[in-house]
């Protein structure tokens, strides 16, 4: 298979040929290639709950691929599956086009980080990093090799003779980051490793974490119930409602065409539009959503642009984001509440106050019709 930086390297060599770009790249990692991870009609019940639920998955070759819900929607049970912890009452599980369903976790070409990172106390980071290859029978010498490599990606070039009390927050993340790497997983599974951060280090460890993935050229699933981490770090997202998969695909198609109720309010924040307010906006009573970002709030008596959709209101409701004001409009005529967000004025700007009459405009297009769920 090759060390991780020897094959880092090949991936970044690759990139900066004059006809790569990075869906060739990907093109090149997938001709001739099964698909990464396969989850064929796969559930798990746990004692009358169906924890997952005739699910389909399909992960492509160096893909950061990301489970996205919210607690009990089934998203870590098929990562656990995946990585051989639970078995699946039926459907098949193939990594690298093998079925996997009925092997242990220690015959799976996969590696797990946890969000607790389990590190042992009572090691230095070089022994936790190396303590797989240790069990593993590799001579000393060819195991320090690998721990010093796997310590380089991560950053951590002078940390291997440390205890893990003696590493901040984002550095033991790191630690067990290259402990999984070191065993050269062809899979890397990632249950919410991040959630133990705070949020300006859990940021940055996410542009982090994405870059060494694209550096490394490895298959990533990852685990969150995190919107914004979600849409920040991933290829592809799979959506997870009740056990199974309500929608699929990248963060802008998740984002601006959400294909159901659910997953147009779990994701970022929406106005769902329906019924007699819609039908006064788009001529139809269907469900639209609106993401409050695309509203125009401006006060009575503004020009509207011409084509625009518009209702009038008063804020009921306002919110300093730091970089936005929110505010929470009750649309005239109706009991609905919208939501939009407004750039930040500047400090020498007034916010309008609650009370205030307004009216709210937008582009038809910026409305989004969701489709009618199946009966």
């Amino acid at each position: 298979m090759g060390s991780l930086a020897t094959r880092a390297d090949m991936i970044a060599e690759s990139a900066l040929t004059p006809d790569a770009s990075l869906s060739n790249i990907q093109a090149e990692r997938e001709k001739g290639s099964p698909a990464a991870i396969r989850m064929v009609q796969v559930s798990r019940n746990f004692s009358g709950i169906q924890a997952v639920d005739g699910v389909n998955l399909q992960v492509r070759q160096g893909e950061f691929f990301t489970l996205l819900g919210p607690s009990g929607s089934g998203k870590t049970t098929c990562l656990r599956m995946i990585a051989g912890f639970e078995r699946p009452d039926q459907g098949r599980i193939e990594l690298n086009g093998q079925d996997v369903s009925g092997l242990p976790p220690h015959r799976r070409q996969v590696n797990t980080v946890f969000q607790d990172y389990a590190l042992f106390p009572h090691m230095t980071v070089a022994e936790n990093i190396g303590y797989s290859l240790m069990i593993r029978g590799l001579p000393a010498k060819e195991r320090q090799k690998r721990v010093q490599e796997a310590l380089d990606l991560v950053q951590l070039p002078q940390m291997g003779s440390r205890k893990p009390a003696q590493l901040s927050g984002g550095q033991r993340q790191r630690v067990a980051l290259a402990r999984a790497l070191v065993g050269q997983p062809q899979v890397l599974l990632l249950d919410e490793p991040l959630g133990a951060l705070d949020l300006k280090l859990r940021q940055q460890m996410q542009f982090e974490l994405k870059a060494l993935q694209h550096r490394l050229g490895l298959t990533f699933l990852y685990v969150t119930h995190d919107q914004e981490e979600a849409l920040t770090m991933s290829d592809r997202i799979a959506v997870f409602n009740q056990g199974r998969i309500e929608q699929l695909g990248s963060p802008a198609e998740l984002y601006e065409r959400p294909a159901t109720r659910f997953v147009a309010s779990f994701i970022g924040q929406t106005n769902l539009i329906e019924g007699s307010l819609a039908e006064r906006c788009m001529g139809e009573a269907a469900l639209f959503a609106l993401r409050p970002e695309h509203i125009q709030v401006s006060l009575p008596g503004d020009g509207i642009p011409d084509g625009h959709c518009h209702l009038t209101g008063h804020i009921c409701d306002t919110a300093y984001l730091g970089v936005s004001i929110r505010y929470q409009v009750c649309v005239s005529g109706s009991e609905v509440k919208l939501l939009a967000l407004q750039p930040n004025p500047g400090i020498h700007s007034r916010r309008l106050p609650e009370g205030t009459e307004v009216t709210l405009s937008w582009h038809p297009e910026r409305m989004h019709r969701i489709p009618e769920p199946n009966p």
